[in-house]
């Protein structure tokens, strides 16, 4: 009888061994990111910009996707929290990576960078261009945008927001311009409102401040 317990033991931990490990995609446990030469925080998803801003456009749409563009900054606590936090929650990654096809441009950078309407600037003259004044700012443009624009990418905006939100608001930003929210409610607190009652109508609990996403998000979001 011992040895059938040995036994029973060890295929016990086995299986424990085998279970796959639940995927919270509300919570942050993704890879804490690192840092790049730039001390600016590495994602495999952010593409390398062609610095050729009608390229990246071009390339967007090919894709079928949204050019979103993030500005940061090295030493950026914002962006810090947004990295480590926001960014490592599975469902807003997925949210992002299925939509737009993301760049990041530094506010102090000195690249040159050709904007959509063939003026060359660098990235931080693009920034003043563009009037980013706060880190992080996400700036989306616009769709379906042909030939040259007045004024560049700051002609082409559709919607940006500025400075750290914390995962239910950041979430919602992305899914307020996917679904072009800001063209029936051009304030998105109260877009986002109207959402707010849905979740509570649905009995779903949600906590604006926590640092993850309502564990019973509906799928339609």
């Amino acid at each position: 009888m011992a040895g059938w317990r040995v036994i029973l033991g060890i295929i016990s931990l086995v299986l424990i061994g085998a279970t796959p490990v639940r995927a919270d995609s509300h919570l942050p446990i993704l890879p804490m990111p690192q840092l790049n030469n730039e001390s600016l925080y590495i994602q495999s998803w952010i593409e390398s910009s062609k610095l050729d801003l009608r390229q990246d456009l071009e390339a967007a749409e090919k894709g079928q996707q949204r050019l979103v563009i993030i500005w940061e900054q090295k030493n950026c606590s914002d962006c810090k929290s947004m990295h480590e936090i926001n960014l490592r929650i599975p469902r807003i990654v997925r949210k992002i990576t299925e939509n737009f096809s993301v760049i990041r441009m530094d506010i102090w950078g000195e690249r040159n960078v050709i904007d959509i309407d063939g003026n060359i600037l660098t990235e931080s003259e693009l920034a003043q261009k563009n009037k980013i004044n706060f880190t992080p700012t996400v700036q989306f443009l616009a769709e379906a945008i042909k030939g040259p624009v007045k004024g560049g990418i700051s002609g082409a905006e559709a919607f940006r927001f500025e400075g750290y939100f914390k995962p239910f608001h950041y979430y919602f930003l992305y899914h307020y311009v996917l679904n072009k929210g800001y063209e029936s409610q051009p304030n998105f607190q109260r877009w986002l409102g109207d959402i707010g009652r849905s979740l509570h109508e649905n009995n779903i609990k949600y906590d604006i401040w926590a640092d993850a996403l309502p564990a019973e998000l509906p799928k339609q979001y």
